[in-house]
């Protein structure tokens, strides 16, 4: 049982595999994005809890021209609006347009985007607390190179994930639900 005094961590997400149903093919519409069952309604929970809620994701579809940022920005409406339907809401999102040979600071595993929030937000990971949540190793790269706390949901990417080296440590859920509930109950939420 954690004090009421306790400081909330920043929750960030990434999206493609944790908020969505991810695809080998890209994700490139509205009518494609689609949530996993329950992570609207954990991501509203989260927010309504306290929260702050930030997405963090790699969207090289958009260097690869399978889709444009118009679009791009269509789905993250989309992904908004749900979450609102619910009464929650998502503080923020950082993607990366890039694709992964155009040596930028923002994709992961590289940290810039979150880097970004830590300057919007004027924090660092380093001393306020951060979880970075995602499906694949280089999601918990980049939070662990900012301090964050590194979780690993096992939807997506994440059951091949979890078998990777990996170096340091970090927590598993099944999914983002389960995240929202013990980080709930953790922080007495």
């Amino acid at each position: 049982m954690t004090t009421s005094n306790t400081q909330k961590p920043v929750i960030l997400l990434d999206r493609d595999g944790v908020i969505n149903q991810d695809s080998d093919a890209y994700v490139k519409s509205v009518d494609e994005w689609q949530p996993i069952p329950g992570s609207i309604h954990a991501i509203a929970a989260l927010s309504k809890a306290g929260f702050k809620v930030f997405v963090v994701t790699n969207q090289s579809g958009i260097a690869r021209g399978y889709y444009d940022e118009e679009t791009l920005q269509a789905m993250h409406d989309k992904m908004i609006a749900l979450v609102e339907e619910k009464g929650g809401k998502i503080d923020g999102i950082q993607y990366c347009p890039h694709g992964p040979d155009d040596d930028c600071n923002c994709r992961k595993p590289k940290s810039g985007m979150i880097e970004a929030i830590e300057a919007e937000l004027g924090v660092s990971f380093e001393d306020t607390p951060a979880i970075m949540v995602g499906d694949s190793l280089r999601d918990l790269q980049a939070g662990h190179a900012r301090g964050c706390e590194p979780v690993l949901v096992l939807t997506g990417k994440g059951r091949e994930t979890q078998y990777k080296q990996i170096d340091f440590y970090f927590s598993v859920f099944a999914d983002l639900g389960a995240f929202a509930i013990t980080t709930m109950q953790k922080y007495d939420a």
